[in-house]
């Protein structure tokens, strides 16, 4: 019986991994690599490249992506609920990307710039009231802004000292150096 119960955990975890249309794990990890970590070095290597033409292509990318990512925000509960939501989600977004196909260009030249040209004044208008009333926010709670930012930084600090510990950065707290080590072996030895 208790070889039994060891064997549950990772049957079901075997399970979700190779049964994707009951867990969509597998599916939905494969959509975030495509959709979010292949066009993130893409990108770093197109900025590195210095390529106006890469550039461009990966600024329209993220256009589609941003655009369709709210889009899913809104639908998303609806949606996920329809078999192989997130199968034709991988599509679309390996579709965005592929170079014979230009999906992302597609896109943003057939719909979302006639969109954003249409709608232009408007949304300089919510952006420079969203601009504005930020700061207004930042300058009413600076003190609280202040108060986060040194209690996350005491917490990064922390956790960086369990992590690794007697290191510090700017010098404050070493570990022992190399001349440290082997003069202590020396000692030692001694």
């Amino acid at each position: 019986m208790a070889m039994l119960g060891s064997n549950i955990p990772s049957e079901v975890g075997l399970k979700l991994l190779l049964c994707p249309l009951g867990s969509n794990v597998v599916i939905r990890t494969a959509c975030c690599t495509v959709g979010i970590g292949l066009p993130v070095y893409s990108t770093f290597k197109a900025i590195q490249s210095r390529e106006q033409n890469e550039q461009q292509k990966w600024l329209i990318y993220w256009a589609a992506y941003g655009s369709f990512s709210i889009v899913e925000a809104v639908t998303d509960k609806f949606l996920y609920w329809f078999p192989f939501y997130y199968h034709m989600k991988f599509a679309f977004l390996v579709w965005l990307q592929f170079p014979s196909a230009d999906g992302s260009r597609q896109l943003y030249v057939r719909y979302l710039r006639p969109f954003l040209r249409k709608h232009q004044a408007r949304f300089d208008q919510l952006v420079g009231v969203l601009q504005t009333e930020t700061a207004k926010f930042a300058n009413a709670y600076k003190a609280e802004l202040q108060l986060a930012k040194a209690l996350l930084s005491k917490i990064f600090i922390s956790a960086r000292d369990i992590v690794h510990p007697g290191q510090r950065i700017n010098g404050a707290i070493e570990g022992p150096t190399a001349e440290e080590e082997s003069s202590e072996s020396d000692d030692e030895e001694d």
